[in-house]
């Protein structure tokens, strides 16, 4: 429940006796003795109630309601008045004051006006956060592509991660978009206006890793021309997306630790302490345990990295998010390159199916590309085939089936129609490959 309330009135003795009030009664209580006070210290999407004088020196209180109004119109505002000001006030409420109470007025008059403005602004709070995660919702899917369970699972868990202050491990393999569901955690938070750091542990000489991580100052090591602010310093409020973190130097693993501790850093060849707020994300593709078992990672470092852990899945174990993939990415190869995208043969499509994708996402694109340029196909002929015949068959029928739905917008009836299946047969079908209905209504184009 939201109780949170400021209070606007130039009178110290009112100021102090709605405090008093209002603090007895549970709320958390701000006050100003002025309009122009209050507008600069107002924090974006405030979860609260405005209560103001109307008679205020310098901006009264229809300015400071005008200029809320600008900043969002469904903050509620309530106006104190004198007797001589009422009219004034009713006319305010048509310009969206929630309410007016006329001095003097009881304590229990003033409760029920600011109770019965709190329910409305948490309605409002809600209902924009609804709206905000179904946008954000359809942007993920727009980003992280494929409708597996295991990458509707990873979109679920991206999107309950985003807005949390909590550092995160992705794990996958090579090619598997460790990068890109690192940027997601960041873009779908509140630090996405932020920096956003990638650095690549492995690629960095390990003596030149702590002026990288850290910066240094002028002439703290030989060839330190001038300072530089380093990568941690530089993401402050931001975030830092450490990749391959396994490749990090002993050294700087225990330093990275007293970062994470203690929030701040030192520049090479200097005694200051800098405060920094950074969001660590970093990425592995073995077990970080298993490297501290092994002596060649710090198992206190592996468990602050790991407070919340995504697993990102192999390429070929979501086979039947390959065709939908491939398919993008040729369209966005085509694009870039000025050719028509390519459309596969059913033999194309079972090469794409069988093939195992050692280079996983990164690889197909690189296929999609080869292909749209007329290189080769989407998999060469010699590749032996990953999976048995009938797995092959499940994968073909599954992208058949979501491509039919995907047409026709989930309307069974054209889908039973195109694809000659009698209802319950479809109806096992999609069941089978975990194919929901309500999943493709929304799929409509832009001008649909």
């Amino acid at each position: 429940m939201l109780n949170s309330v400021i209070v606007v009135d130039d009178e110290a003795p009112i100021r102090q006796a709605v405090e008093q009030w209002l603090t007895l009664s549970g709320f958390e209580v701000r006050l100003f003795s002025r309009a122009e006070e209050c507008l600069a210290q107002l924090p974006d999407h405030f979860p609260g109630v405005v209560l103001s004088d109307v008679r205020m020196p310098g901006m009264d209180g229809l300015q400071l309601l005008a200029a809320l109004q600008r900043r969002d119109r469904d903050l509620p505002v309530i106006l104190l008045t004198g007797h001589g000001d009422v009219p004034m006030a009713v006319d305010a409420m048509r310009d969206g004051a929630y309410d007016f109470l006329e001095k003097p007025f009881t304590p229990e008059t003033l409760l029920g006006s600011l109770r019965r403005a709190l329910e409305k602004r948490a309605l409002v709070l809600e209902n924009r956060a609804l709206h905000e995660r179904a946008d954000n919702r359809s942007r993920l899917d727009a980003t992280l592509l494929g409708m597996s369970p295991t990458m509707q699972t990873l979109r679920r868990q991206v999107l309950d991660l985003s807005p949390l202050p909590v550092n995160v491990l992705i794990r996958g393999e090579t090619g598997s978009g460790k990068e890109m569901v690192a940027r997601c955690l960041h873009d779908f938070g509140p630090r996405a206006d932020k920096p956003f750091v990638a650095v690549n542990c492995a690629a960095i000489p390990e003596q030149l890793f702590e002026a990288e991580l850290f910066g240094h100052e002028s002439g703290a090591f030989t060839g330190a021309q001038g300072k530089r602010i380093g990568k941690l310093e530089y993401a402050h409020s931001g975030t830092v997306f450490l990749d391959e973190i396994e490749s990090m130097p002993l050294a700087q693993q225990v330093k990275l630790l007293r970062v994470i501790q203690e929030r701040r850093i030192e520049r090479l060849g200097s005694n200051q302490s800098i405060d920094i707020d950074v969001r660590i994300i970093a990425a592995t593709k073995p077990d970080l345990l298993d490297e501290a078992r092994a002596g060649r990672f710090r198992e206190d470092l592996a468990y602050r990295l790991n407070i919340a852990e995504l697993r990102l899945p192999a390429l070929r174990e979501r086979r039947e998010d390959i065709p939908m993939l491939f398919s993008h990415f040729s369209r966005q190869a085509a694009e870039r390159l000025g050719r028509s995208a390519p459309v596969l043969s059913g033999e194309q499509l079972s090469h794409l199916l069988s093939h195992d994708w050692p280079g996983n996402v990164r690889e197909l694109a690189n296929a999609a590309e080869r292909q749209v340029l007329g290189l080769d196909g989407p998999a060469a002929e010699g590749i032996p085939a990953g999976q048995s015949l009938v797995a092959q068959q499940e994968a073909f029928e599954a992208h058949c089936l979501r491509s039919a739905l995907r047409r026709h917008r989930g309307d069974i009836k054209a889908v039973m129609h195109e694809l000659q299946l009698p209802r319950r047969t479809l109806n096992e079908k999609m069941q089978r490959h975990r194919l929901v209905r309500e999943d493709f209504l929304a799929e409509v184009s832009p001008t649909g």
